[in-house]
C-alpha cells in the first residue's frame, strides 16, 4: 500500500519551487544539496570530531565468496555523531530528498514509485544489485 508521505510531500514541494522551477535550477540545487551532505559529512570529523575515518585498503581473501565479502568490508567511521553533528546532517539530507522530489515533480515522476523501484530491485538481485 503506497504511504502517503510521499504524496504529501512531493505534492508540497513544487508550490515552494518559486525561483527554482527551472530543471536546470533544480538539478544544479540537487547537486548542491548533495554536496551539502558530504560537507557535514566531513566537519564532523574535522570540526566536531564525533566521528573519525580510519581508511585503508579494504582486505579481502581472494577465495571469499560474494556473500562472505561483507564480513570483511568497513565503513571507516570510527565513533557515533553527537546530537549536533546529527541534526545538521538529518536537515541537509531533508533538502536532497527535497531536490530529488522536486526533480521527480517536474519530470512528472511519483517519488514513491521510484523509491518502491529501487527497493524491489535490490530485494530482488540482494548483493548484486552494486556489481
Amino acid at each position: 500500500m503506497k504511504d502517503s508521505i510521499f504524496d504529501e510531500f512531493q505534492n508540497s514541494v513544487p508550490q515552494l519551487l518559486i525561483r527554482h522551477k527551472s530543471i536546470l535550477d533544480v538539478i544544479t540545487k540537487s547537486q548542491e544539496s548533495n554536496a551539502r551532505v558530504n560537507r557535514a559529512i566531513a566537519k564532523a570529523v574535522t570540526n566536531c570530531g564525533c566521528l573519525s575515518i580510519d581508511a585503508k585498503k579494504q582486505v579481502t581473501p581472494s577465495d571469499a565468496s560474494l556473500k562472505e565479502l561483507t564480513d570483511y568490508m568497513d565503513s571507516h567511521i570510527r565513533g557515533g555523531l553527537c546530537e549536533s553533528c546529527r541534526d545538521v546532517i538529518e536537515t541537509e539530507l531533508g533538502a536532497s530528498m527535497f531536490y530529488m522530489a522536486a526533480i521527480c515533480s517536474l519530470l512528472d515522476m511519483d517519488f514513491y514509485n521510484v523509491m518502491q523501484k529501487e527497493y524491489n530491485k535490490i530485494k530482488t538481485l540482494g548483493i548484486y544489485n552494486m556489481l
